[in-house]
């Protein structure tokens, strides 16, 4: 998926790349839509291992920051990440099997952040931090999409600072109220 696009995915390919033959793989990958959908479940499980092995101790804006970076497309590796869940989003329209491993995508991400505005803003009103944890969803989103049209060698500063000016601006409302 990440050298030759969503596209390219067939058994035949990935038997061919594995080295293995069509029928050995069909054993355990019978279509497409099984390698896709087991690829997607991987990879989102990268993720939760990372960010679930992040150091969440400390001043609650830096580790928000922390596990944020597993979040954004920011090294080679949640670039690649980051492509192939945009490309699965897009085929889960062509393939319902990926609705499902989105949706829970989006409600996990969604409850991240819920838990970062507890972080930093505790004591927040549950409607006013469902409100605060919403567009930092949305500004999560955001960044890490533009971060794909960043080139992978170019600057990527701008992102930490922005989701940490957001964060910080977070903090300071709900000291003063």
């Amino acid at each position: 998926m990440s050298e030759r696009g969503l596209s390219a995915v067939s058994v035949r390919s990935i038997a061919a790349e594995a080295g293995l033959s069509v029928g050995s793989l069909q054993n355990t990958f019978p279509t497409r839509a099984d390698l896709i959908v087991h690829a997607a479940e991987l990879m989102i499980q990268r993720v939760i291992d990372r960010v679930a092995a992040e150091d969440q101790e400390g001043d609650p804006i830096e580790a928000t920051l922390r596990i944020f970076t597993h979040l954004l497309p920011l090294t080679p590796e949640s670039r690649v990440e980051m492509d192939v869940n945009v490309a699965l989003i897009a085929e889960s329209r062509a393939l319902p099997q990926l609705e499902e491993i989105r949706d829970e995508a989006h409600r996990a991400l969604a409850a991240g952040c819920r838990r970062a505005i507890d972080r930093i803003a505790p004591g927040t009103a549950e409607d006013e931090a469902n409100r605060r944890a919403a567009r930092l969803h949305a500004l999560t989103d955001g960044i890490a999409l533009h971060l794909l049209h960043t080139p992978a060698d170019g600057d990527r500063s701008w992102a930490l600072e922005m989701l940490r000016s957001e964060l910080e601006d977070l903090a300071a409302s709900s000291a003063t109220g």
